[in-house]
């Protein structure tokens, strides 16, 4: 069964550059994250390209040398996509498709937008998707049509780059004015549903994708939310009223972010990132068992400033850590040199994560349920002090207030 679904992948290559800004080390942990996004999108990764260049070359993204390697690669090997780890010009994806007319050139934005669109359930993902596809294509339309006309189907042939009334310029201005007037009236109706949602506390989980934070919701929400192990696998925003001791709140299941995030992206899925800004509580959940997972947690944060969210306060939710694995090191061999990556999980507690306080740093495993009623606890703790200052007198929180009350009154009486 797994050899027929990797038989039905698209073949594919993947092209980087080592800059001044971007180290190797660095390229081949962006690279294996396109590979991932590939993967995710329906394809097979099957060659790495890479160079070394002072910057991008203006053309042909790579040197001429180098895309004439690739040239010959992807005819000899059937290649059927190529996609590149930045976001190409519209002038650099049309020169590179006049000389690699056998495959589909992508670039990281393009797939992350193919993603989303086979991602979209509801008619408002899709809606948001589509605007942002179609942002992304009219400045590309006029070098895209005929290499559209020749490929079917497939990885980033979803969406609006299917119908040839897609490739008129004027058209498109057209359909993207529609579809910004179909999300401002949906934005609308989303902002009367959280006003109807009343003055309960809100906590919203955020963080990179495919760290688990929809598993984390099904086990705290008693949800169906679905799960899988591939970048984006939820993309609707589920918000699920949860109860902790007779606490209740809501608790929200936001789009993972991601390193290099389209732009479109962000502008298209305003009501979604509302969610996280009206949020009450932020829980930032990490796949601490990821090499890269410092990087991953910069990039949330650096989101979380885009969208004017990062002044909420945070619960640092440190993910997955039964699938945390250390590397062992000899300690005959004093030729190795300790880094992070050699890391226990108590070393890490006591780096920077210390700084940022125990009570705010939580180390859980989702899905085996590992610490999960002292995460529990401490969410309790923080929605409680939120919902205190909100409601000062809940009976939830404070069985005997009526109790208090009264005898505040009658010490009053006395004194008078």
């Amino acid at each position: 069964m797994l050899e027929k679904e990797v038989i039905n992948f698209e073949k594919t290559a993947i092209v980087g550059i080592v800059t001044q800004n971007q180290s190797e080390e660095k390229l081949n942990e962006y690279l294996d994250e396109l590979e991932f996004l590939t993967f995710t999108a329906g394809g097979q990764v099957v060659k790495r390209f890479s160079q070394k260049m002072e910057r991008p070359n203006p053309k042909t993204f790579v040197g001429t040398g180098k895309i004439e390697e690739i040239h010959q690669f992807v005819k000899e090997n059937d290649i059927s996509t190529l996609v590149f780890d930045d976001e190409l010009s519209p002038s650099q994806q049309k020169n590179i498709s006049k000389i690699l007319t056998e495959c589909k050139i992508l670039d990281r934005t393009h797939l992350i937008l193919d993603i989303f669109a086979q991602r979209a359930e509801t008619s408002y993902a899709r809606t948001q998707v589509e605007l942002a596809q179609c942002q992304y294509l009219l400045p590309r339309l006029s070098g895209m049509w005929t290499h559209l006309e020749r490929q079917k189907g497939g990885i980033g042939m979803r969406g609006p780059g299917e119908t040839e009334i897609e490739t008129d310029r004027r058209i498109v201005r057209d359909r993207i004015a529609l579809l910004k007037e179909k999300i401002k009236t949906i934005d609308k109706q989303q902002g009367v549903q959280r006003g109807n949602r009343g003055a309960m506390v809100r906590v919203a989980l955020v963080g990179y994708t495919n760290v688990g934070k929809s598993t984390l919701m099904n086990a705290v929400g008693k949800s169906d939310v679905f799960v899988e192990n591939k970048l984006f696998a939820t993309l609707d925003t589920t918000v699920r009223k949860v109860v902790i001791k007779n606490l209740p709140f809501l608790l929200s299941d936001t789009v993972g972010f991601i390193r290099k995030l389209p732009t479109q992206l962000v502008d298209s899925f305003k009501s979604t990132l509302d969610e996280v800004r009206e949020a009450d509580l932020l829980l930032h959940v990490v796949d601490i068992s990821h090499p890269e997972f410092e990087d991953h947690i910069a990039s949330v944060n650096q989101t979380l400033l885009d969208i004017k969210a990062n002044d909420k306060p945070v619960i640092m939710v440190f993910n997955k850590i039964d699938a945390y694995k250390h590397l062992t090191i000899d300690a005959d061999d004093l030729m190795t040199e300790k880094t992070p990556r050699h890391y226990t999980l108590e070393e890490w507690k006591s780096t920077w994560m210390n700084r940022v306080g125990e009570q705010n740093a939580l180390f859980i495993s989702a899905t085996n349920k590992e610490n999960f009623e002292e995460f529990r606890e401490r969410v309790y703790e923080v929605v409680r002090q939120i919902h205190i200052t909100r409601f000062p007198y809940n009976k939830f929180l404070y069985p005997d207030y009526k109790d208090a009350v009264e005898k505040d009154d009658n010490d009053d009486n006395d004194t008078e």
